[in-house]
C-alpha cells in the first residue's frame, strides 16, 4: 500500500536506509532540470512493464517522485497493483529543497 509523504520525510528515509530504491517517473528529457542522486529513471508510461525487472524485491522501500507530483501518485497506484508493499510518493522535484544532480 502506497502513501504520500512529505519531502523532509523522504530525505530522512534516504539518509537512514541504504536498502531503498528512489524512482523518478519523469521523461528522460526532464533529467536536465536536475534529479535526485541515486534515483532510477522509469518513465511513467513504462512503469507497468519495467518495474519488476528493475525493482525485484517487492518488500523493498520504494520512494517515487516526478516533476510536480501528479505522475508520482499514478506510478504509486501502479506499483501497488503490481504487489509492491512499501511505496511512498513524495511529490515533485520542483519542490525538492535538497541537493539535485545536474
Amino acid at each position: 500500500m502506497s502513501c504520500k509523504i512529505n519531502q523532509v520525510e523522504a530525505k530522512k528515509i534516504m539518509d537512514s536506509d541504504e536498502d531503498i530504491t528512489i524512482v523518478d517517473v519523469r521523461d528522460e528529457e526532464e533529467l536536465a532540470e536536475g534529479y535526485i542522486y541515486d534515483s532510477v529513471l522509469i518513465p511513467l508510461d513504462t512503469v507497468r512493464e519495467k518495474a519488476e525487472e528493475i525493482i525485484k524485491d517487492k518488500d523493498k522501500t520504494v520512494l517515487v517522485y516526478c516533476r510536480s507530483g501528479r505522475r508520482s501518485a499514478i506510478a504509486c497506484r501502479i506499483l501497488d497493483s503490481l504487489g509492491y508493499k512499501n511505496v511512498y510518493d513524495f511529490g515533485g522535484i520542483i519542490d525538492w529543497p535538497f541537493e539535485k544532480v545536474f
